[in-house]
């Protein structure tokens, strides 16, 4: 065989070993791991910064608490009272300790929930919003299928290992972005303690402490929530804010307790290094004026609730973003200062990506010439 024979077979072999060899996870910049499953995520608009696994259906433990959580605070009256049933307080791993008779305000139980990863709390919160953990699944399913988790199912309301209840890393983070444009869900994950108090006894208290470990030790860090059982192994969806730049991770099945924690901030850090913001537009340089009937004037303004940036990955073009204006040509009065009417619509390569309320300014119902030719108009142009 020739010289350059032997050279080219040892090189068409060295391309073969390579093939064939996996890259071992770390190299060429990517997060070393070990959770079986994680993806990062940019909290405005969703986008996916980096996955793994992100579509295996795996048990969510107690992230679960995300949904139950979310969900308490979009049906219940927080002020009300919570009699504690006895399946609820004698539910596994309830570290508050409420009795079965004891009475508890919604919202303190609803923040040992988030906090303590109490799992009776969670099943008490269920009974008072369905009448029993079944029921409430549905609900749950219900919303689940409403935030597009299509391949997530729950049987429970704190993610105990159970059968038929799973989920995916893609689908828990979209719903930890869901529950953190929530005002006081955001809050809530964001406590690293506080004291429980309870109606009934009076004079019972806890002192509950956050089990999210990175709060306070990873830079930025908003929350969210914990997660493990023996068969789900750690789990844990994190959030954290640098320089406008906001990301989601979430891992599941990590080996350990610690790891879970390693992991996010490997993964956090990861994202925090590929994502920048650009500014796409001010709201206060911004407005739309719209048409007005049955008002004092003919005519409004409206301005965007807040300033949209775009996230670049990768240093990528933000001619990728566009906007659009969906407002209305004629709106009728009055208008309270504030109002959401229309939204600007962010897209990504031409997929939804973020909507921005477009709030009106004030405009009081009466006459004025103007507004009364603009429902002329607008009534013959109707008829056309």
């Amino acid at each position: 065989m020739k010289v350059w024979q032997k050279i080219f077979s040892i090189f068409v072999g060295i391309c073969m070993l390579a093939v064939q060899l996996p890259v071992a996870a770390g190299e060429g910049g990517e997060p070393d791991i070990s959770a079986q499953a994680a993806i990062i995520i940019e909290a405005t608009t969703g986008r996916v910064i980096w996955e793994k696994n992100a579509d295996d259906r795996l048990y969510p433990a107690s992230m679960t608490k995300m949904m139950t959580g979310i969900l308490a605070l979009e049906q219940m009256n927080l002020r009300s009272d919570i009699t504690m049933s006895s399946a609820a307080a004698h539910t596994e791993s309830s570290p508050l300790g409420v009795l079965p008779g004891e009475r508890i305000r919604t919202d303190e139980l609803l923040q040992g929930m988030l906090l303590e990863s109490d799992n009776g709390a969670a099943v008490a919160l269920a009974e008072a919003m369905a009448g029993n953990v079944q029921a409430f699944a549905g609900i749950m399913n219900g919303k689940a299928a409403e935030l597009g988790m299509k391949d997530t199912h729950f049987v429970n309301p704190n993610g105990l290992t159970a059968e038929g209840h799973y989920s995916t890393a893609r689908d828990m983070a979209k719903l930890a972005r869901y529950a953190m444009q929530n005002k006081e869900f955001r809050e809530i994950v964001a406590q690293p303690q506080r004291v429980i108090r309870w109606e009934a006894p009076k004079n019972k208290v806890f002192h509950a402490h956050n089990t999210n470990k990175l709060l306070g030790k990873y830079e930025g860090m908003t929350g969210i929530k914990t997660g493990w059982t023996q068969a789900a192994g750690g789990c844990l969806a994190a959030g954290a804010k640098r320089n406008g730049v906001e990301l989601i991770v979430v891992l599941m099945k990590a080996p350990t307790l610690d790891d879970r924690f390693k992991d996010a901030a490997k993964l956090l850090d990861y994202g925090f290094e590929h994502v920048k913001m650009t500014k796409a537009l001010s709201r206060e340089r911004v407005s739309r004026k719209v048409w007005v009937t049955n008002g004092q004037q003919a005519s409004a303004n409206l301005y965007p609730a807040q300033d949209i940036n775009f996230p670049l990955i990768n240093g990528e073009d933000k001619s990728h973003y566009t906007l659009t204006y969906n407002v209305p040509k004629v709106v009728d009065a009055p208008l309270k200062a504030g109002t959401p009417v229309g939204q600007i619509v962010v897209r990504y390569n031409g997929q939804d990506v973020e909507h921005v309320d477009m709030l009106a300014e004030n405009v009081n119902s009466g006459f004025s010439v103007g507004s009364f030719l603009v429902k002329i108009f607008s009534w013959v142009l109707k008829l056309v």
